[in-house]
C-alpha cells in the first residue's frame, strides 16, 4: 500500500476525483486521467445493455474526445487488486508505455502503481 498523503498533489487529485466519481454515481469503478496539459477527465463505469466500458477506458475516451494528445497519469478506484490488461492498453495507447496507473481501493488508499506497458 502507498500512503496517499505521500503522493504528488496532482496524483492525489486524480485519485480523489476517481473516488468521488465512483461514490457519486454508485458504480463499481471510478477513474481519472491527467493529460499532457494538466487537464483531468473523470469517469465511472458504463454499463448499458448496448455498451459496457470500464471507468478507466471511459476516462481515456473522454480525454481523446476532448483533444488530449498524451497522458501524464491515470488512477482507478476499484474493489479489484489491480488494473485489467485492456484498461492498461487504453492508457498506453494515449499515454505511451510507462504511463503510471495508480490503483486505489474504495477508501482512496493507493494499493499499487503499475505502468501501462
Amino acid at each position: 500500500m502507498t500512503d496517499s498523503n505521500a503522493l504528488d498533489p496532482e496524483d492525489r487529485k486524480i485519485v480523489t476525483l476517481a473516488r468521488s466519481a465512483r461514490a457519486r454515481n454508485g458504480v463499481p469503478e471510478g477513474a481519472a486521467v491527467r493529460d499532457e496539459t494538466g487537464r483531468t477527465y473523470v469517469a465511472g463505469t458504463v454499463a448499458l445493455d448496448s455498451l459496457k466500458l470500464s471507468a478507466l477506458r471511459t476516462a481515456v475516451a473522454m480525454a481523446v474526445a476532448s483533444g488530449a494528445k498524451s497522458l501524464e497519469a491515470a488512477a482507478v478506484v476499484t474493489e479489484e487488486t489491480g488494473a485489467r490488461s485492456e484498461d492498461l492498453a487504453a492508457v498506453r495507447d494515449l499515454g505511451g508505455p510507462g504511463t503510471p496507473v495508480l490503483v486505489a481501493g474504495p477508501d482512496g488508499t493507493v494499493r499499487t502503481t503499475v505502468q501501462a506497458d
